[in-house]
C-alpha cells in the first residue's frame, strides 16, 4: 500500500512539474507555428496516463490532467492570464473555416483523387506553421479515444474551460472571428451541398428532379440571409427552421438516389458523391447548433467530438474503400446471385437436368484438353502459348455457356451469393429451416454437377485417345508428355496450392461477371442496343430488340466466360514472369488431361502409385476449386448482409447437424 501510495506521489509530481514547464512555454507573441507546436505538446500531456485511485479509476485519465491544469491555473493567476492569451492567439491566428467545413469531408472531387490524398495524409506528417485551425486540430487530436473523453466532459467542465477562455478584455475579438468562421462555413456547406446534388450525375438519379433541383437552389440562398439576419429577431427564427426544413428535404432527395442505383446499377462516383453531401448536410446541422447556441455547452463538445471521429476517418483507407464500394459489392451479389438461382437443383427433375448439363460440359471439356495438348507440343514462347490457351480457354466455355452446358466449378462463386440470400429471415426458426435446405439443395446440385462433369470427360478423353491409336496406329500426346502430366498432378506437389489459386481465379470471374452485367444496366445499354437507329434501320425494330435482349441475358455469362479463360492462360504465365511460380489446376480439364495420358500409357498405369497420387491430387482439386470460391463468395455476400458471427455459428452447426442425420439428402435427388 505505501509503495502505492509513493507511485501515486511520484507520478503526480512528475506531472506537475511536466505542466509547469508547459505554462511556463506559453507566449501568446511567439511564432505561430511555435504556438501551434505548444498546444500540440500540451495534447500529449493530456493524453498521458494515470495512476489508478479511487478518485480517478472510473474516469478518462484525460478529464483528470485536465481538473489538475485548472486548479494550478485557479492558483496561478498570471500563468493563467499567459495560458488563456496563447490560446486565444492560436484560436485568433488560425482559419476556422478549415477546421468547420473541410474536416473528415473528401477533399478530391473523385474516389481516385480521394484515395490519393488520404494515402498521402496517412504519410506526410502535417506542418505546424500552417495558418489552418484544422492542422492544428489534427495535432492536437490523434486518435478516436480522443473523442471520447472530448464527448464525455461535463458541462461544469467546460464552463471553467470557457470562464479561463474569457478571462480577458481582449476574448471578444476571438469570439467573433470564430462567430464568423461558424457562419461562413454554414453557408460555404450549403453552397457545396447543393453543387454536388446538381451535377448531372446525381441529379438525373434523383427521384423527382424538378421538385429535388428546386429544394436544393433554395440551401445556398437561406443560408445567406439565416447569417445575415437580425440576432434574435422573428425573421432569423423562421429562416433557421426554412433552412432545416430544406436540409431535410435535401437529404430525402439524395437518399432517393441509392433507389436508382439499387434499380439501374451502380457506380461507385455517384456513390462517393452522395455519401460525401449526406456527411455535408449532417455537418450543417451541427454547425446550427452550435451557431444558435440551442444546444448549450454540450453541443460544443458535441461538434468538436465528431470532428475528432470525421477527421480520423478521413485518413483511413480501409473507411473510404468500405464506405464507396459497398453498395457496389451488395448489387455485384445480387446480380450473381440471381444467375446462383439457375444453379439450384431443389426438385428430381432439377437435379437429373443439372447432372445433363454438366455431362454436356464435360464432353466438350475433352476437346479443350486435346486443344491445350496440340500447343503444348508446339513448343512455342511462353507468352504466346500463354494467350494459345487464353483462346482455348475461352472459345470452350463460351461454347458451354451457349450450349446451355455447365462446369461445376464456376457454380459455386454463383450459387454462394443465392444462398446468402435466404439470410434475410434467419432471425426466425422456419428461415433458419429454409436456408439449412437451400444449403443441402446446393450441395447436392454441385455433387451432381461434378460427377456430371468426370463421368463424362473421362471416358470421352480416353475414347478418343484409343481410337486414333487403333485408327491411325499413333498417340495424341508423347508417352514423355503422359508421364510428365500424371506426375505433375500428384497429391505430394503442389497441386493442392494451385487448386486453391484456381478456386481464387474462379472467384475472381465471377466479380467480372456481377461488375459487367452492372455495367451494362448502369448504361442503359438495353435501351440504348433497342433504340439504336442503325440497329432498326438494318434488323428492323423486333430483331432490335431481340439484340438487346440477347446481350442483357448473356452479358453476364460471357463477361464470367472470357475472364476466366484468361486468368487461366495468362495469369500463371505472368507470375512466371515476375518469378512467381503458380499454376492453375482445374478439376474437369485434369481429369480429362490424365484420361488422355492413361490411354497414351496403357491400363496398367492405372496401377501404379503415380496414377492414384494423381487421383488423390484431383480429389483435392474437387474440394478446393469448389471450397475456396464458394467461401470467397459467400464471405463477400455474408458482408454485404450484415450478419453476426453469433447467427453464423448456429447456422453452421443446423447444417452440421442435418448432414450428420440425413447424408444421403446431400448425394441423391430428392424423392418426386
Amino acid at each position: 500500500m505505501q509503495l502505492n501510495f509513493l507511485a501515486r506521489w511520484r507520478a503526480a509530481r512528475d506531472a506537475s512539474h511536466q505542466l509547469d514547464l508547459l505554462l511556463a512555454q506559453a507566449d501568446a507573441s511567439a511564432p505561430l507555428a511555435a504556438r501551434n507546436e505548444w498546444l500540440m505538446e500540451l495534447g500529449y500531456w493530456l493524453r498521458k496516463p494515470v495512476p489508478a485511485s479511487s478518485e480517478s479509476a472510473t474516469a478518462f485519465a484525460e478529464h483528470t490532467r485536465l481538473r489538475l491544469l485548472l486548479q494550478v491555473l485557479d492558483r496561478n493567476s498570471e500563468q493563467a492570464k499567459r495560458f488563456a492569451a496563447c490560446l486565444r492567439s492560436i484560436l485568433r491566428d488560425n482559419d476556422a473555416r478549415s477546421l468547420f467545413a473541410d474536416t473528415g469531408m473528401a477533399a478530391r472531387p473523385g474516389l481516385a483523387g480521394e484515395l490519393v490524398a488520404r494515402l498521402q495524409t496517412k504519410v506526410l506528417p502535417v506542418a505546424p506553421n500552417r495558418a489552418e485551425l484544422a492542422d492544428v486540430f489534427a495535432l492536437l487530436f490523434i486518435s478516436e479515444h480522443d473523442a471520447e473523453w472530448v464527448a464525455a466532459l461535463d458541462e461544469g467542465l467546460i464552463a471553467r474551460l470557457a470562464q479561463i477562455l474569457d478571462g480577458d478584455d481582449d476574448h471578444a475579438p476571438v469570439l467573433s472571428t470564430l462567430g464568423a468562421a461558424l457562419s461562413d462555413s454554414i453557408a460555404l456547406l450549403s453552397s457545396q451541398i447543393a453543387a454536388a446534388a446538381l451535377e448531372a450525375p446525381t441529379r438525373m438519379r434523383l427521384d423527382s428532379p424538378q421538385e429535388s433541383t428546386r429544394v436544393l437552389m433554395q440551401l445556398p440562398r437561406l443560408a445567406h440571409e439565416l447569417i445575415h439576419s437580425e440576432s434574435g429577431s422573428e425573421q432569423r427564427l423562421q429562416l433557421l427552421n426554412q433552412l432545416r426544413a430544406a436540409l431535410e428535404r435535401a437529404r430525402t432527395a439524395v437518399n432517393s438516389v441509392y433507389d436508382h442505383l439499387e434499380r439501374f446499377g451502380v457506380s461507385v462516383d455517384v456513390v462517393f458523391q452522395v455519401e460525401r453531401t449526406r456527411l455535408r448536410i449532417e455537418r450543417v446541422e451541427q454547425l446550427l447548433a452550435v451557431w444558435t447556441g440551442q444546444g448549450g455547452l454540450t453541443a460544443h463538445t458535441a461538434l468538436v467530438a465528431q470532428l475528432i471521429t470525421a477527421n480520423q476517418q478521413r485518413s483511413s483507407v480501409r473507411a473510404l474503400l468500405g464506405e464507396t464500394y459497398q453498395l457496389l459489392g451488395r448489387k455485384v451479389v445480387e446480380r450473381s446471385a440471381e444467375t446462383g438461382e439457375h444453379y439450384i437443383a431443389r426438385t428430381r427433375r432439377d437435379y437429373f437436368g443439372m447432372w445433363r448439363m454438366a455431362a454436356g460440359g464435360g464432353l466438350l471439356t475433352a476437346g479443350t484438353v486435346y486443344l491445350k495438348f496440340f500447343i503444348a507440343a508446339l513448343h512455342l514462347n511462353k507468352f504466346v502459348e500463354g494467350v494459345l490457351f487464353s483462346l482455348d480457354y475461352v472459345g470452350s466455355f463460351l461454347a458451354i455457356h451457349f450450349a446451355h452446358f455447365t462446369l461445376a466449378t464456376k457454380q459455386p462463386a454463383m450459387t454462394a451469393p443465392a444462398l446468402a440470400q435466404k439470410l434475410d429471415d434467419v432471425t426466425r426458426p422456419e428461415g433458419r429451416a429454409a436456408f439449412v435446405d437451400e444449403t443441402i439443395a446446393l450441395i447436392r446440385s454441385q455433387m451432381a454437377a461434378i460427377s456430371g462433369n468426370l463421368a463424362i470427360v473421362f471416358p470421352v478423353a480416353l475414347g478418343a485417345q484409343l481410337l486414333v491409336l487403333h485408327t491411325f496406329g499413333g498417340n495424341l500426346l508423347s508417352k514423355e508428355k503422359a508421364e510428365a502430366t500424371i506426375a505433375s498432378f500428384s497429391l505430394l506437389g503442389p497441386t493442392p496450392i494451385y487448386a486453391a489459386f484456381t478456386g481464387v481465379l474462379l472467384w475472381l470471374s465471377s466479380l467480372t461477371a456481377g461488375w459487367a452485367d452492372n455495367w451494362f444496366a448502369l448504361h442503359r445499354l438495353h435501351d440504348a442496343l433497342a433504340y439504336q437507329r442503325r440497329l432498326k434501320w438494318v434488323f428492323g425494330a423486333v430483331r432490335a430488340q431481340a439484340i438487346a435482349d440477347f446481350a442483357k441475358k448473356h452479358v453476364a455469362g460471357v463477361a464470367a466466360n472470357v475472364s476466366l479463360g484468361l486468368m487461366l492462360g495468362l495469369v500463371p504465365t505472368v507470375l512466371a514472369f515476375i518469378g512467381i511460380p503458380l499454376d492453375v489446376r482445374h478439376v474437369t480439364l485434369s481429369t480429362g488431361s490424365v484420361a488422355a495420358s492413361v490411354g497414351v500409357l496403357g491400363f496398367d498405369t492405372m496401377l501404379t502409385a503415380p496414377f492414384w497420387w494423381a487421383v488423390g491430387g484431383i480429389a483435392s482439386m474437387g474440394v478446393l476449386n469448389l471450397a475456396v470460391s464458394f467461401a470467397l463468395a459467400f464471405s463477400m455476400a455474408l458482408r454485404s448482409h450484415g450478419l453476426k458471427p453469433g447467427m453464423r455459428r448456429l447456422l453452421q452447426g443446423l447444417v452440421l447437424r442435418r448432414l450428420l442425420q440425413h447424408p444421403l439428402q446431400a448425394i441423391l435427388p430428392p424423392k418426386a
